[in-house]
């Protein structure tokens, strides 16, 4: 497993000659922030866009490695869809955890099925390079890979189940909100059917490569109002997802705006807003697992950054960002379905295995990044507040290096 992620590494990090360790190069570029995607559960299986901030172009090239640890805990659920236009409206009237729905067979109950459950830390490597094509141009290439674990320490200290329990317990949410303790601690249970009966299923430590993407930004000048400091970059986006459960193709594209407010004492504010849109399996190699039903994913987000330049030509800045995305499957189907858990053995929070694939995610990302002109480095966290659970928590690490021409 350790040995597969060492060629990954070298693979994309052969193109680098050698880190320009004197290089006086301004390294800071707007929001240059590390790739915070959450590790969803379906969301890894797709070449969903990351934000950009930045300002400008690249300068010179630049080589990154990313790693995301998220913790997603949902119990399993059982859902049923009814084909039948008159059972759907009789459905829609009744609370979802009242209604009256009993399957007994597909000619007298027509129904699509499918189960979930999700109980695991999912670690994502991203290795990432930029090449700094023109003025105008930038062009990014990144290989995501996954890894299906425990969370056991010491390899995930902040989201490992303990962690969150302790968190739990003696800060905030109660004695075990959700079933953790019932269920047990440090374990990988991880298998979804969906409504075509084709099965996704990962035990501990089984590792994938999603896929490969390209992404190409373009920072045109005529839309820079150099005045009031506003700058503004679209990007389109390729996507080739590899694993064995999802082998497609992906398009997607994105619109993004920084504003740069000078502030005394080495201070600045960085304030932005972005939009992408994804659309899903444009193609698909094989016949592949459902992973909702909505062809579209768009996400929004804004991020509001505070930078302190230090005496040296470093800086420390700290942002918070907050991010909505689409949710996976059509809204009308929350109006009918029914759904199956154990509501009696835990306290709540059964039912979002498959609730929250209706929902639109919600989180938000707290950033501190440390940059000098050869290096940078960023630690985030990320929280939903609103118990999505996908995943409950999620820690990332990022450095990021330039490279010669």
């Amino acid at each position: 497993m350790n040995k597969a992620i060492i060629l990954i590494i070298c693979f994309l990090g052969s193109s680098i000659l050698k880190a320009q360790q004197n290089d006086s190069i301004v390294f800071k570029n707007g929001i240059d922030s590390p790739n915070q995607l959450a590790t969803h559960h379906f969301g890894m299986f797709s070449s969903r866009i990351s934000t950009n901030f930045k300002f400008h172009a690249p300068k010179r090239n630049t080589f990154s490695f990313n790693i995301s640890n998220g913790n997603t805990f949902h119990p399993f659920v059982e859902a049923y869809l009814p084909k039948d236009a008159e059972t759907r409206t009789q459905l829609s009237q009744v609370k979802w955890h009242d209604r009256p729905f009993y399957f007994i067979d597909q000619e007298t109950t027509p129904a699509d099925y499918v189960n979930i459950v999700v109980d695991a830390v999912i670690k994502e490597f991203r290795a990432s390079l930029s090449l700094a094509l023109s003025k105008h141009h930038e062009l990014s290439i990144s290989l995501r890979s996954h890894l299906i674990t425990k969370g056991k320490y010491p390899f995930s200290p902040f989201t490992s189940d303990e962690s969150i329990e302790w968190f739990h317990s003696n800060i905030a949410g109660g004695e075990d909100p959700y079933g953790r303790r019932y269920y047990g601690l440090n374990k990988v249970d991880f298998k979804y059917t969906d409504r075509n009966g084709k099965v996704l299923e990962f035990e501990n430590n089984d590792f994938f490569i999603g896929g490969i993407e390209l992404n190409h930004y373009y920072y045109p000048e005529f839309l820079i109002n150099k005045s009031r400091n506003i700058f503004i970059n679209f990007g389109s986006h390729l996507g080739l997802n590899t694993s064995k459960y999802n082998s497609a193709i992906d398009l997607g594209v994105s619109a993004n705006a920084v504003k740069h407010i000078k502030l005394k004492n080495q201070y600045e504010l960085n304030i932005a807003l972005g939009a992408n849109l994804l659309r899903k399996n444009i193609i698909d190699f094989k016949d592949n697992v459902d992973l909702g039903n909505n062809p579209f994913l768009a996400t929004t987000e804004s991020t509001v950054e505070i930078t302190k330049y230090t005496k040296k030509g470093n800086y420390n800045a700290f942002s918070i960002n907050y991010q909505l995305q689409s949710r996976y499957n059509k809204k009308d189907e929350a109006g009918y379905y029914k759904l199956i858990g154990k509501w009696q053995e835990i306290n709540g929070g059964w039912q979002h295995g498959v609730s929250t694939l209706y929902k639109t995610l919600t989180n938000w990302n707290f950033t501190y990044t440390y940059g000098m002109p050869d290096m940078q480095l960023a630690f985030y966290v990320k929280e939903d507040f609103l118990v999505n659970n996908a995943p409950d928590f999620q820690t990332g690490f990022n450095i990021k290096i330039p490279v010669l021409n």
